[in-house]
């Protein structure tokens, strides 16, 4: 019975990163379409999205029965139970990911994010959900408190946007839905990069017993 666990163990590993795959490529395909006003960008991350979904689905499947058939113990219990709420949030950054190319569609003026820092809100959010799903394959706790620090980084990079749309809107008040569109783009970045810590927060959960804020 236990090697059976461990063989649905290592598919759960494998579904993972292949879920995480699924999701950096959602979020460089719609940080493309920023710059590309491209209608096959954005189909490609509408079937990203779905494909993230799907997965999602799989995965849930797979921990149900691992749950059921395998009586596993406490701390296989937590490892599964950290899987699936770490699922439900990279689901939740497709859906992120989309909502970014949605607000693409309505960019008239490209030129203005050329100043903008949400290129490297993209670079980080995706190293953040990469190192994240690694820390849970390679249960490296260490790993997970790297991506935790990390969104510093991105917090900082969306106060950055806001304090530069805001000077942009003061001379150039007729793109203000424009700006407002910019501003919900960074925000979505910064959504992303919360999904990532909370799956690093899982991920401690799930080597350590306790929830972020636990010790507190």
């Amino acid at each position: 019975m236990r090697k059976t666990y461990d063989e649905q163990l290592e598919m759960l590993h494998v579904d993972l990163i292949q879920m995480g795959a699924l999701c950096e490529r959602a979020i460089g395909a719609a940080a493309r379409t920023l710059t590309d006003d491209n209608e096959a960008l954005r189909k490609d991350v509408e079937k990203l999205e779905r494909d993230i979904d799907q997965k999602e689905r799989d995965i849930e499947d797979l921990c149900i029965k691992m749950i059921l058939r395998q009586q596993p113990v406490a701390s296989d219990l937590r490892l599964i139970s950290a899987a699936m709420r770490m699922i439900s949030d990279m689901e939740r950054i497709g859906d992120q990911a989309s909502d970014i190319v949605d607000i693409t569609r309505h960019l008239k003026n490209r030129k203005v994010l050329e100043s903008l820092p949400l290129k490297d809100m993209e670079e980080v959010t995706m190293k953040m959900v990469t190192e994240s799903v690694d820390s849970f394959v390679r249960q490296d706790v260490e790993l997970a408190k790297k991506v935790m620090e990390e969104d510093d980084i991105v917090d900082a990079k969306f106060i950055q946007t806001k304090d530069q749309v805001a000077q942009m809107l003061m001379n150039n008040i007729q793109l203000s839905e424009e700006f407002v569109d910019i501003i919900m783009i960074a925000k979505y970045y910064e959504r992303i990069g919360d999904h990532a810590v909370n799956i690093a927060e899982w991920v401690e959960y799930s080597i350590t017993g306790e929830r972020v804020g636990d010790a507190e």
